[in-house]
């Protein structure tokens, strides 16, 4: 978007006066009300240029203005320009939509025989309704992660989150490490202060599960990359959760862990650390 006060003088330019890279690409047909003229354009059209440096992808353009004359051929009011820009992407940051793929398991159904489950871990968007297309975050911001299985004529099933471990590096047996996500499915950080971590109920669908993690990063770490590692499990959909399958949150108001689905009682390990292993 362009100001038509493209000078701050206070004298708007015309819409048609503006034009886009060295293809003179035009606005969108301008409406007089707005006090923007707006542009829309691939990074790599309207004859943009690409650089690939070590640590960005860099695309440049120019934003052309070329006044038109007066009425009066004797005088100029107005002087042409050439404003550059450029859009700069980092290229050690993951800026791929594509779900991370955890490794698949066998699963052998009651009813049919071994078949493969498509388990996926992603980040979603603040109304969870699409995946969200940047990895970066600052602190304050909340890490809304949706995990799902899908498979075709298996029992209905029920997905849980048992572990999920950060490291600085992609080695998630490194230090450090923080497993935010702990003893099969106990969303430990929401017992830290001043947390709003939580498994988000109720679930879209008993395959799809839902949790929130206030952005962190480790202290003395100069770095600014997280690694996230989960171990996703299903069980049958008609099984009633238990100890060995939950998703527990702390509840600062009650100062009690509060169970997704089930009884307070299949909780109640998340602090003793005493939860059965799945």
């Amino acid at each position: 978007t362009v100001s038509r006060d493209l000078f701050g003088t206070g004298r708007p330019v015309r819409a048609a006066e503006l034009s886009l890279g060295t293809a003179s690409c035009p606005p969108l047909s301008p409406n007089p009300a707005q006090a923007f003229v707006t542009f829309v354009a691939a990074l790599h059209e309207c004859g943009s240029t690409l650089q690939v440096t070590p640590d960005s992808l860099i695309y440049r353009t120019t934003l052309f203005y070329k006044p038109t004359r007066s009425g009066n051929p004797l005088i100029v009011r107005a002087t042409p320009a050439e404003v550059p820009i450029e859009c700069h992407y980092p290229r050690r940051s993951n800026v791929s939509s594509g779900a991370v793929l955890p490794t698949w398991a066998p699963f052998l159904s009651t009813v049919a025989a071994e078949e493969r489950l498509r388990f996926s871990l992603r980040l979603m968007d603040d109304e969870w309704s699409r995946e969200r297309l940047s990895n970066g975050f600052q602190l304050g911001d909340s890490l809304r992660f949706q995990a799902d299985v899908t498979s075709e004529g298996h029992v209905p099933l029920r997905l849980f989150v048992d572990r999920c471990v950060a490291t600085a590096s992609p080695d998630r047996s490194s230090n450090p490490r923080y497993a935010f996500i702990d003893r099969g499915g106990c969303l430990v950080d929401s017992r830290a202060e001043d947390t709003g971590s939580a498994f988000v109920s109720p679930r879209p669908r008993p395959e799809s599960l839902r949790f929130l993690v206030d952005a962190f990063k480790f202290a003395g770490d100069v770095g600014n990359l997280l690694y996230i590692s989960c171990h996703l499990r299903v069980s049958p959909a008609a099984l009633a959760p238990n100890p060995w399958n939950k998703a527990c949150s702390f509840s600062k108001a009650s100062g009690l862990w509060a169970p997704l689905e089930g009884t307070a009682a299949i909780c109640s390990c998340c602090d003793t650390g005493s939860c059965p292993s799945p």
